[in-house]
C-alpha cells in the first residue's frame, strides 16, 4: 500500500486542510505524496490518540517507513504517532508546531475566552488576524466561519474549562521543524525551544513572513527547504540500508 508513496501528509482538519494544498501540490511535483485526513464524527470526543491508532491501522501492513509531515494539529498528531510507532517513520516534518505540541491555535483561542469577556465571534475574528494577517472583510468573515467549524471538528484536547498539555521532547528519527517569524501562535521563542531536543541530523527553519499559515502563502520557499531535508536523509537511509544488507550477508 505505502509502496505507492514515500511521503504521507497528515491533516486533522477537513476545513483547514485547504491551506495545505499549495505546499502539498508543490511537493508532489517531486515526491510521491499521499494525504491522510483524520475525520472525527460529531458525536465523538476529541482524541489525538484515536487518530494515531487509525493512522497505524492505515500503515500497519506496510514494511516501508514514510516521511511523515503535518501542520498545526496535524503536526501534533504526526509527532504523537512518530513517538509511538517510530519504526513506521523515516523522518518527521512539523510545521507550526510548538515545543509544547498542545499549544495550537485552539489553545490560543480558549485562553483568550478565559481572559476576555467578549463574544466567541470577536475572538475568532482576532484569531483570523493572528493566523492570516489582515484580510478583506468578506475573506475574514469566511475565515471566521472556517475557524468556528474547526473548533467543532478538531481532535484538540482543549476546552473552555481546561487547557491540556502534552509531553515535550524529541523523536528518534530525523526531524525538521518549520515555523514563521511572524506567527504569533507558535512564535520564535516557542519554536526555538525545540533546540533543547534537536539531534545533529535535525533541522529548524523559519520562514521570514506568512503568519501561522506561512506554507499557504509561500509554498515554494517552504517546499524547497523540506525537499532538501528529505533528499539529505534519503541518501543516508539508502546508505544505512545497504550497510545493513551487506552486514547480514557476511
Amino acid at each position: 500500500m505505502s509502496d505507492s508513496f514515500d511521503v504521507l501528509w497528515l491533516s486533522a482538519s477537513s476545513v483547514l486542510q485547504r491551506f495545505d494544498q499549495p505546499l502539498v501540490g508543490y511537493l508532489s511535483k517531486y515526491r510521491r505524496i499521499a494525504h491522510w485526513e483524520y475525520l472525527q464524527n460529531i458525536d465523538e470526543g476529541s482524541s489525538i490518540d484515536q487518530g494515531v491508532e487509525l493512522l497505524y491501522e492505515f500503515l500497519e501492513y506496510s514494511d516501508r517507513s514514510v516521511h511523515l509531515a503535518g501542520h498545526g494539529m496535524g503536526g501534533t498528531m504526526a509527532l504523537s504517532f512518530a513517538r509511538r510507532y517510530p519504526q513506521k517513520v523515516r523522518s518527521l516534518t512539523l510545521l507550526a508546531v510548538a515545543s509544547q505540541p498542545a499549544n495550537t491555535w485552539h489553545a490560543h483561542y480558549y485562553f483568550q475566552r478565559q481572559l476576555f469577556s467578549i463574544s466567541r465571534e470577536q475572538i475568532l475574528a482576532s484569531n483570523v488576524r493572528s493566523l492570516f494577517g489582515n484580510q478583506p472583510a468578506k475573506t475574514a468573515k469566511k475565515l471566521v466561519a472556517a475557524l468556528d467549524k474547526d473548533l467543532e471538528q478538531s481532535p484538540s484536547p482543549h476546552s473552555l474549562f481546561k487547557l491540556v498539555y502534552l509531553p515535550k521532547g524529541g523523536v528518534s528519527m530525523p526531524m525538521m521543524i518549520c515555523g514563521c517569524k511572524t506567527d504569533p501562535i507558535v512564535n520564535s521563542p516557542a519554536l526555538h525551544d525545540w533546540l533543547n531536543w534537536l539531534k545533529p541530523e535535525d533541522k529548524l527553519w523559519e520562514c521570514p513572513q506568512g503568519y501561522h499559515f506561512f506554507h499557504y502563502f509561500y509554498p515554494q520557499e517552504v517546499g524547497e527547504q523540506i525537499l532538501d531535508f528529505w533528499e539529505h536523509h534519503d541518501s543516508h537511509f539508502v546508505e544505512a540500508s545497504t550497510l545493513s544488507f551487506s552486514t547480514s550477508k557476511s
